[in-house]
């Protein structure tokens, strides 16, 4: 059942956030920190929070730390644990907790309907067309053709970028047991996974994630359009 606005519990220690829109329209899901390593999307979304973003048309909902254990410890997975990005659809009855929390998020997904599943992640290597995989300053998708929606926000990223060392580009990388990919292809939203470069300081990459998302949202008609 799709949960009223206001702030839930996904799991034990996972925050999730949700807002009604004055105005109707589709449901929107940002979440970060399924890999524990990947800070900025963390602090982007907790900012953007603390900054009071809320859609002006749909619903949107938030959570701004998906893996709580793995955030802690600073790493990909929990220490012995299983990489959360691998798990989905999940498994309700598995005796690990990441596999039963990919079962409750993909459950989440399919009660509100998402129409746009975002996730943010960072790389340790700047993308390049000749290295596979390399991921970072891409807006990541598993589908053909690449959804308009992400090369309208690639331009918008590179009219407002600080340098030529910031340029984004779209990213044709499907991976079948990730969250996006699996979602997309079990509901049919749009998914995207938001990868900075580290090799920026964390305060340019967290600024730089709080403007895809920004961004995203905009043009996806959730937020007003930005300048």
């Amino acid at each position: 059942m799709p949960r009223a606005p206001g702030h839930h519990l996904l799991w034990p220690n996972v925050h999730l956030h949700v807002f009604d829109a004055p105005e109707p329209g589709p449901t929107a899901l940002i979440q970060a920190g399924i890999h524990g390593d990947e800070i900025a999307g963390v602090h982007a979304l907790e900012e953007l929070l603390e900054d009071g973003l809320r859609p002006a048309r749909g619903r949107l909902l938030i959570v701004p730390v998906m893996n709580p254990p793995a955030y802690r410890a600073q790493q990909r997975a929990a220490e012995g644990g299983l990489d959360l990005n691998r798990m989905f659809p999940g498994d309700a009855d598995h005796e690990r907790y990441e596999p039963k929390l990919a079962r409750v998020f993909m459950d989440l997904v399919r009660d509100e309907g998402v129409a746009l599943m975002a996730t943010l992640h960072e790389s340790k290597k700047r993308y390049d067309p000749t290295v596979v995989p390399s991921f970072g300053q891409t807006l990541v998708y598993g589908v053909t053709p690449c959804p308009p929606l992400l090369e309208h926000v690639v331009d918008e990223l590179n009219g407002t970028r600080a340098s030529d060392a910031e340029a984004w580009v779209t990213q044709y990388y499907p991976v079948s047991t990730s969250s996006t990919e699996v979602i997309v292809d079990a509901i049919g939203c749009v998914g995207v996974c938001v990868e900075t470069w580290m090799g920026f300081s964390l305060a340019r990459r967290v600024a730089m994630q709080k403007e895809v998302v920004r961004r995203l949202l905009a043009g996806f008609g959730t937020l007003d359009p930005l300048p």
